[in-house]
């Protein structure tokens, strides 16, 4: 089951996914797996862009959603401009 998306998941689509308790792992190792920052790893979740939720005071992932999230091509750095916003800066 691929659960990424091209934007943020609705509510009802992070609660279809509930992975095995013993699967998941704290966002800081799956920062060490994935070579990003928890604190982007955290960001991600929250926007919806990965599964993962809050356990207390930690966030949880799993180690597949990693995985996939790293195999899909992404384009790191800053966005382009849309057509519509750079007609308005003029």
């Amino acid at each position: 089951m691929l659960l990424l998306f091209a934007g943020p998941m609705t509510r009802d689509e992070s609660q279809k996914y509930q992975p095995d308790f013993n699967e998941l792992i704290p966002l800081s190792e799956a920062a060490k797996l994935s070579g990003l920052s928890s604190d982007h790893l955290r960001r991600l979740v929250r926007n919806g862009y990965i599964w993962g939720m809050k356990i207390g005071r930690n966030w949880v992932t799993t180690k597949k959603i990693i995985e996939e999230y790293i195999a899909k091509d992404r384009k790191p750095g800053p966005k382009p401009k849309s057509v519509d916003q750079a007609d308005k800066s003029d």
